[in-house]
Protein backbone atom coordinates (compact mmCIF):
# COMPACT_ATOMS: atom_id res chain seq x y z
CA UNK A 1 0.00 0.00 0.00
CA UNK A 2 2.76 2.25 1.45
CA UNK A 3 4.49 1.60 -2.39
CA UNK A 4 1.73 2.75 -4.22
CA UNK A 5 1.27 6.13 -2.43
CA UNK A 6 5.43 6.46 -2.46
CA UNK A 7 5.26 6.73 -6.38
CA UNK A 8 2.87 9.43 -7.52
CA UNK A 9 1.91 10.91 -4.48
CA UNK A 10 4.99 12.24 -2.66
CA UNK A 11 5.54 15.50 -2.81
CA UNK A 12 8.70 17.10 -3.57
CA UNK A 13 9.83 19.70 -0.33
CA UNK A 14 12.61 22.23 -0.15
CA UNK A 15 13.43 23.18 3.46
CA UNK A 16 15.25 26.83 4.55
CA UNK A 17 16.38 27.30 8.24
CA UNK A 18 19.08 28.26 9.52
CA UNK A 19 19.30 26.66 12.81
CA UNK A 20 20.91 23.13 11.87
CA UNK A 21 18.83 21.25 14.48
CA UNK A 22 15.43 22.16 13.50
CA UNK A 23 16.62 21.57 9.85
CA UNK A 24 17.36 17.91 10.69
CA UNK A 25 14.57 17.67 13.02
CA UNK A 26 11.99 19.26 10.10
CA UNK A 27 13.54 16.87 7.61
CA UNK A 28 13.01 13.59 9.64
CA UNK A 29 9.50 14.67 10.19
CA UNK A 30 8.90 15.12 6.63
CA UNK A 31 10.37 12.01 5.61
CA UNK A 32 8.53 9.99 8.04
CA UNK A 33 5.08 11.26 6.76
CA UNK A 34 5.62 10.63 3.36
CA UNK A 35 7.63 13.49 1.29
CA UNK A 36 10.79 13.76 -0.38
CA UNK A 37 13.32 16.54 1.24
CA UNK A 38 14.94 17.94 -2.49
CA UNK A 39 16.80 20.12 -0.79
CA UNK A 40 17.90 22.52 1.68
CA UNK A 41 19.51 25.86 2.57
CA UNK A 42 20.23 28.01 5.16
CA UNK A 43 19.50 31.34 4.12
CA UNK A 44 16.66 32.67 2.22
CA UNK A 45 18.90 33.07 -1.08
CA UNK A 46 20.07 29.67 -1.62
CA UNK A 47 16.47 29.15 -0.52
CA UNK A 48 14.99 30.99 -3.79
CA UNK A 49 17.94 29.60 -5.94
CA UNK A 50 17.53 26.08 -5.31
CA UNK A 51 13.74 26.55 -5.46
CA UNK A 52 14.11 28.23 -8.97
CA UNK A 53 16.57 24.87 -9.98
CA UNK A 54 14.80 22.12 -8.42
CA UNK A 55 10.77 22.90 -8.59
CA UNK A 56 9.85 22.03 -5.43
CA UNK A 57 6.13 20.94 -4.72
CA UNK A 58 6.67 22.88 -1.42
CA UNK A 59 8.90 25.58 0.10
CA UNK A 60 9.44 25.66 3.83
CA UNK A 61 11.12 29.05 4.89
CA UNK A 62 11.90 30.02 8.57
CA UNK A 63 11.21 33.87 8.70
CA UNK A 64 14.74 35.19 10.46
CA UNK A 65 17.57 33.81 8.10
CA UNK A 66 20.56 35.31 6.90
CA UNK A 67 21.60 36.97 3.73
CA UNK A 68 18.06 37.54 2.59
CA UNK A 69 15.49 36.86 4.81
CA UNK A 70 12.37 34.43 4.55
CA UNK A 71 9.49 37.23 3.68
CA UNK A 72 11.92 38.38 0.92
CA UNK A 73 12.41 35.04 -0.14
CA UNK A 74 8.50 33.73 0.15
CA UNK A 75 8.20 37.47 -2.16
CA UNK A 76 9.85 36.00 -4.64
CA UNK A 77 9.21 32.37 -4.75
CA UNK A 78 5.44 33.51 -4.91
CA UNK A 79 6.26 36.01 -8.17
CA UNK A 80 7.54 33.62 -9.77
CA UNK A 81 4.77 31.12 -9.53
CA UNK A 82 7.14 28.63 -8.42
CA UNK A 83 5.99 26.83 -5.19
CA UNK A 84 3.29 27.66 -2.21
CA UNK A 85 5.18 28.66 0.93
CA UNK A 86 4.75 27.56 4.66
CA UNK A 87 6.48 29.83 7.21
CA UNK A 88 8.11 29.24 9.84
CA UNK A 89 8.09 31.50 12.84
CA UNK A 90 8.56 31.74 16.32
CA UNK A 91 5.83 32.90 19.19
CA UNK A 92 7.88 35.86 19.49
CA UNK A 93 7.35 36.63 15.55
CA UNK A 94 3.06 36.29 15.64
CA UNK A 95 2.80 40.31 14.12
CA UNK A 96 5.19 39.15 10.77
CA UNK A 97 2.82 36.78 10.39
CA UNK A 98 0.31 39.11 7.86
CA UNK A 99 3.97 40.36 6.73
CA UNK A 100 4.21 36.60 5.35
CA UNK A 101 0.73 36.13 3.99
CA UNK A 102 1.76 40.07 2.19
CA UNK A 103 4.29 37.89 0.68
CA UNK A 104 2.82 35.33 -0.57
CA UNK A 105 2.69 32.57 2.00
CA UNK A 106 -0.15 29.95 2.28
CA UNK A 107 0.28 28.93 5.86
CA UNK A 108 2.66 29.37 8.60
CA UNK A 109 3.77 26.83 11.43
CA UNK A 110 4.38 28.41 15.02
CA UNK A 111 7.81 27.27 16.48
CA UNK A 112 8.37 24.98 18.31
CA UNK A 113 5.76 22.87 16.44
CA UNK A 114 4.60 18.68 16.52
CA UNK A 115 4.61 16.28 13.43
CA UNK A 116 1.11 16.61 13.53
CA UNK A 117 1.24 20.79 13.20
CA UNK A 118 3.31 20.14 9.94
CA UNK A 119 0.85 18.13 7.71
CA UNK A 120 -2.24 20.22 7.92
CA UNK A 121 -0.08 23.34 7.39
CA UNK A 122 1.72 21.62 4.47
CA UNK A 123 -2.28 20.31 3.09
CA UNK A 124 -3.23 23.73 3.41
CA UNK A 125 -0.76 25.50 1.58
CA UNK A 126 -0.87 22.69 -1.50
CA UNK A 127 -4.64 23.22 -1.79
CA UNK A 128 -4.56 27.47 -1.73
CA UNK A 129 -2.02 27.21 -3.89
CA UNK A 130 -3.88 24.92 -6.47
CA UNK A 131 -7.02 27.10 -6.26
CA UNK A 132 -5.26 30.20 -6.68
CA UNK A 133 -3.86 28.64 -10.05
CA UNK A 134 -7.08 27.76 -11.02
CA UNK A 135 -8.74 30.88 -10.61
CA UNK A 136 -5.71 32.82 -12.11
CA UNK A 137 -5.79 30.05 -15.60
CA UNK A 138 -9.65 30.94 -15.68
CA UNK A 139 -9.48 34.72 -15.50
CA UNK A 140 -6.53 36.84 -17.52
CA UNK A 141 -7.41 40.59 -16.07
CA UNK A 142 -6.34 41.38 -12.95
CA UNK A 143 -9.10 42.95 -11.09
CA UNK A 144 -11.55 40.59 -12.93
CA UNK A 145 -9.08 37.89 -11.00
CA UNK A 146 -9.32 39.73 -7.55
CA UNK A 147 -13.23 40.05 -8.25
CA UNK A 148 -13.67 36.15 -9.08
CA UNK A 149 -11.11 34.98 -6.23
CA UNK A 150 -13.69 37.39 -3.83
CA UNK A 151 -16.91 35.79 -5.17
CA UNK A 152 -15.32 32.26 -4.82
CA UNK A 153 -14.62 32.98 -1.43
CA UNK A 154 -17.63 34.01 -0.34
CA UNK A 155 -19.56 30.53 -2.64
CA UNK A 156 -16.66 28.39 0.30
CA UNK A 157 -18.01 30.06 2.87
CA UNK A 158 -21.51 29.39 2.05
CA UNK A 159 -21.34 25.86 0.96
CA UNK A 160 -18.49 25.29 4.62
CA UNK A 161 -21.37 26.76 6.55
CA UNK A 162 -24.60 25.10 4.84
CA UNK A 163 -23.59 21.47 3.79
CA UNK A 164 -20.16 21.07 6.51
CA UNK A 165 -18.14 21.21 3.59
CA UNK A 166 -14.27 21.89 4.46
CA UNK A 167 -12.63 24.52 2.29
CA UNK A 168 -10.85 22.38 -0.06
CA UNK A 169 -14.31 20.42 -0.87
CA UNK A 170 -16.36 23.47 -1.31
CA UNK A 171 -13.82 25.05 -3.49
CA UNK A 172 -13.21 21.22 -5.63
CA UNK A 173 -17.64 21.30 -5.40
CA UNK A 174 -17.36 24.88 -7.40
CA UNK A 175 -14.29 23.67 -9.81
CA UNK A 176 -16.45 20.34 -10.86
CA UNK A 177 -19.74 22.11 -11.08
CA UNK A 178 -18.35 24.87 -13.56
CA UNK A 179 -16.45 21.87 -15.69
CA UNK A 180 -19.64 19.84 -15.50
CA UNK A 181 -22.18 22.46 -16.73
CA UNK A 182 -19.38 24.97 -19.09
CA UNK A 183 -19.68 27.44 -16.88
CA UNK A 184 -16.70 29.66 -15.02
CA UNK A 185 -15.91 28.79 -11.42
CA UNK A 186 -17.38 32.47 -10.85
CA UNK A 187 -20.64 32.27 -12.49
CA UNK A 188 -21.09 29.21 -10.26
CA UNK A 189 -19.92 30.96 -7.17
CA UNK A 190 -22.28 34.20 -8.05
CA UNK A 191 -25.09 31.72 -8.78
CA UNK A 192 -24.42 30.09 -5.39
CA UNK A 193 -24.54 33.42 -3.86
CA UNK A 194 -27.47 34.52 -5.78
CA UNK A 195 -29.13 31.55 -4.20
CA UNK A 196 -28.69 31.94 -0.42
CA UNK A 197 -29.53 35.65 -0.59
CA UNK A 198 -32.82 34.60 -1.75
CA UNK A 199 -33.02 32.07 0.35
CA UNK A 200 -32.38 34.79 3.40
CA UNK A 201 -35.39 36.22 4.84
CA UNK A 202 -36.64 39.54 4.28
CA UNK A 203 -35.82 42.46 6.97
CA UNK A 204 -38.75 43.63 8.99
Amino acid sequence: MADTQAGAERKRVLIAEDEALIRLDLAEMLVEEGYDVVGEAGDGETAVRLAEDLKPDLVILDIKMPIMDGLAAAERIAAGRIAPVVMLTAFSQRELVERAREAGAMAYLVKPFQKSDLVPAIEIALSRYAEIAALESEVAGLTDRLETRKSVERAKGELMTKYAMTEPQAFKWIQRTAMDHRMTMREVADRILKESEDEAPAAG
